[in-house]
């Protein structure tokens, strides 16, 4: 039995506590079809018979019906809502004054739960009110705590017994003073951790090693590196490893890039390391005798090579010579290898053993605040329960070093909940929430839903609302401490204006900012996106950095970092050589198009954007919809490898299996949009709205450049691109109308573009391929796609600079 300090109340007392929903529109009038049916109907959930919908949804409601952060679970006695980081029984819900009163599960009918956590609520959705109250509980306090006035008042009792909180930690500083051994190498600590007897807490959660094998393997950005060589000395902190997929072959099972530098852990000393790229499937009769001789000096084999066809590779110091003529090859990696070992790759097996040497990395995980924890005589560690790093000492644990306070045991847990008294049953809080349903003269008003909860005076008065300014940052804040090891580096805007030579090199414009050229101080080039200044909340710039950061492709743009000061936002981007791909459609006369632009360019081109939208959509952790796939928006390197770009308007899927998405109003650019975008009468917006866009993405590469430079196209929708072309092919036109066209093999790949690019702008959504469907049409060789019906709709107006994206609400 512990005793536990409690402010005096009266029974089954509670001060109500308001939040209010920031920003939350109301839903489109639907036309009569079966989605507005469905979401129409009242709804049954546990003891709630007659739901009136939005934004609730849950049970046999689909998702779409409501919002994505008011699912209800209705399994139990009582709805439940799932707020930030827990589970709420809901005890009222009134409509018409759009008030929703619930309690927390874990205090329902207890005062002394499981597990002690403080409450929390999305920001994004919620903001309490000036008459908001808080109450701090205090568990596991010892006999020499002062009550400063009636004690018995203050007092209340669990039985449960719960072990002190520093013998834990204590028994934490001891496991990890030891060093450990893993597969061969030993004397190893922090930041490392994974052998048997290596626990979690003595290390850092992405310098988990797997010892099962001849060497320790460390997973970066989902990509496994055989560790060969450790230094966890102060000065150097590096460690030397090589790509697993590599490991003694040079044809791996799968095409990518090294993803080192998509971590903020790591990083590359550039004087010590080259990158080799790898060039595979290249047709021979094309490239080999523009190569320098002997060509033999910079190819290598794989067993899968098709006749006609071989693999070759360069480094840094013959990128200029050869990189540009490799732009046919069907893939391209990049694996960093020692620069001494570039010195000497004139054969096949110089290349396996230069990649198999690996390449040296510093890293960074919390590296000063180890410094000083371990110069205050605690052992470096990692709390787990709060993911920040932990100076773990002889008397516990502590954020950055050792205190003289160590033998302190109190623990404090402040929750925003009211309590009754001795006899109480429940925890009660009120959220009393305004509902969506508003008078059709409102709609175009932002809905506020203002939350209750029931709390009690305490000694530390807690704020929990605030103006919306500040509220819109605390917003952007919470979720990029989110993101934990695995964000992007954040830099000051002063760094910013360093690395761009105070914004000098403009090299782009588009509608949400000018994209600079800089430089890192490890000499790579990037491209700074800096967004013009705003008074919102960041949602747009936080959405891009939250969706680029999940991802690693090599047809996916890498995001290096980003800067966020309020209204000063940046984002810190790889430089891709060649700039966008409507620079190729659309300049007339442009002296890259004229030379790289052919119809077997192109059609890689189609390909790569096609593999990076099915990897958004099925292969990332966390599915990715774009929303605004345009030639403004596909960058291309100096191989013309495509690179998709630009997450502004993206939306995050939590779902392993993409349906349909909730969306409050229209995204992406005029001329690319999928019809139901803009009119749910058409179909509930999914992954297949991003077909569409890159439908018609891949009309306008094959039909647009040509037949704009020719005068044959306006910009006007009677004849854009989709009727047009079907106009040509029903006359029964060549496809050289098309594009240059020389032999069958450039006719069967425009062929192909159309047919699939047709097929991905039905109007039906159902009827489009998804994109994996996509990329086996377009790579089948024994047969064209059979030929699709035509849309019934025009393509909405747009004119011919089409680089900027609109989000219109409605």
């Amino acid at each position: 039995m512990h005793t536990h300090l409690f402010p005096p109340l009266t029974t089954f007392f509670f001060i109500i506590m308001a939040i209010t929903l920031i920003k939350f529109p109301p839903p489109l009038h639907a036309i009569d079809d079966a989605l507005y049916l469905e979401c129409s109907a009242p709804f049954a959930c546990s003891s709630f018979l007659n739901l009136q919908g939005y934004p609730f949804w849950g049970s046999n409601r689909p998702e779409y019906c409501g919002h994505p952060g008011f699912e209800l679970n209705c399994s139990g006695d009582a709805p439940q809502l799932y707020i930030t980081d827990r589970y709420y029984r809901v005890l009222e819900i009134n409509y018409s004054s759009r008030i929703l009163k619930v309690v927390r599960a874990d205090y329902w009918n207890t005062i002394c739960p499981d597990s002690y956590a403080n409450s929390t609520i999305n920001f994004a959705l919620f903001s309490f009110t000036p008459d908001t109250t808080n109450v701090e509980l205090y568990y596991e306090c010892g006999s020499m705590y002062i009550i400063p006035v009636q004690p018995d008042s203050f007092q209340f009792t669990c039985t449960r017994n719960v072990p002190s909180v520093h013998a834990a930690e204590d028994e934490q500083y001891l496991n990890c003073s030891e060093t450990f051994s893993c597969a061969g190498i030993s004397g190893l600590g922090y930041p490392f951790w994974g052998s048997p007897n290596r626990s979690e807490y003595c290390g850092h959660p992405a310098f988990e090693l797997n010892c099962s094998g001849d060497a320790p393997q460390l997973n970066v950005a989902d990509m496994f590196y055989r560790v060969l060589e450790i230094n966890g000395a102060a000065a150097a902190r590096s460690l030397r490893i090589a790509r697993l997929d590599y490991w003694n072959t040079t044809c791996p099972a799968t095409y990518d890039n090294t993803t080192t530098d998509s971590s903020t852990l790591f990083s590359r000393t550039t004087a010590a390391t080259t990158n080799l790229t790898l060039y595979y499937h290249c047709p021979i009769i094309s490239i080999s005798p523009l190569l320098p001789q002997p060509a033999d000096g910079f190819s290598f084999t794989c067993a899968g090579d098709a006749k006609g066809f071989t693999n070759y590779y360069s480094s840094s110091s013959t990128a200029s010579t050869i990189n540009s003529l490799l732009g046919l090859c069907e893939n391209n990696v990049n694996v960093p290898v020692s620069t001494e070992a570039v010195s000497n790759l004139t054969t096949e097996d110089a290349l396996k053993e230069a990649i198999d040497g690996g390449f040296t990395v510093g890293w960074n995980a919390n590296n000063s605040l180890c410094d000083r924890c371990n110069g205050s005589g605690g052992q470096c560690g990692f709390n787990i329960s709060t993911n920040a790093f932990a100076c773990l000492c002889k008397t516990g644990s502590f954020p950055e070093t050792c205190g003289s306070d160590g033998k302190k045991n109190e623990v404090t847990l402040r929750i925003g909940i009211g309590i009754g008294g001795a006899g109480i049953v429940g925890i009660f809080l009120g959220f009393w929430i305004f509902s969506i349903g508003q008078q059709k003269k409102k709609r175009a008003e932002e809905a506020t839903y203002s939350v209750k909860i029931g709390g009690c005076l305490s000694s530390n008065s807690m704020v929990w609302w605030n103006r919306d300014a500040e509220n819109d940052h605390f917003n952007a804040e919470e979720i990029l401490r989110n993101f934990g090891s695995m964000a992007p580096k954040r830099y000051t805007y002063s760094d910013v204006k360093k690395l761009t030579n105070s914004f000098k090199n403009k090299v782009g414009q588009g509608g949400y900012g000018v994209v600079y050229k800089g430089e890192l101080l490890d000499g790579r080039i990037v491209a700074v996106k800096v967004l013009g200044e705003s008074k919102g909340n960041g949602e747009e710039f936080i959405n891009e950095v939250a969706s680029i950061s999940r991802t690693s492709h090599v047809n996916i743009v890498t995001l290096l970092g980003f800067c966020y000061e309020r209204t000063k936002r940046a984002l810190i981007y790889e430089f891709v050589q060649n700039g966008s791909l409507d620079k190729f459609i659309n300049e007339k006369g442009s002296s890259i198009t004229n030379r790289y632009l052919d119809s077997k360019i192109m059609f890689q081109i189609a390909i790569g954007i096609a593999r990076g939208l099915e990897y958004l959509h099925r292969g990332c952790r966390t599915r990715i919809l774009h929303f605004d796939i345009k030639p403004h928006n596909i960058l291309l390197d100096e191989n013309l490898c495509p690179k998709i770009s630009d997450f502004g308007l993206a939306k995050l899927c939590k779902t392993k299996e993409i349906s349909i998405v909730s969306m409050t109003g229209m995204r992406g650019t005029a001329g690319y949009i999928a019809p139901e975008v803009f009119s749910r009468y058409f179909g509930g917006v999914s992954h297949k709205s991003d077909v569409y866009s890159y439908g018609m993405l891949v009309l306008e590469m094959v039909a647009g450049r040509k037949n704009l430079d020719d005068g044959v196209l306006s910009h006007s929708s009677e004849n854009y691109f989709p009727n047009w072309i079907y106009d040509k092919l029903e006359k029964g036109e060549t496809y050289d109308t098309f594009g240059d066209i020389t032999n069958d093999d450039q006719d069967n790949m425009i062929k192909r573009m159309i047919m699939v690019s047709l097929w991905c702008i039905q109007t039906n959504p159902s009827d489009r391929p998804s994109m994996g469907k996509v990329i086996e049409m377009l790579e089948c060789n024994f047969q064209l796609p059979q030929f699709p019906p035509k849309p019934f709709l025009n393509s909405p107006t747009r004119s011919a600079q089409h680089d900027s994206s609109t989000g219109i609400t409605s």
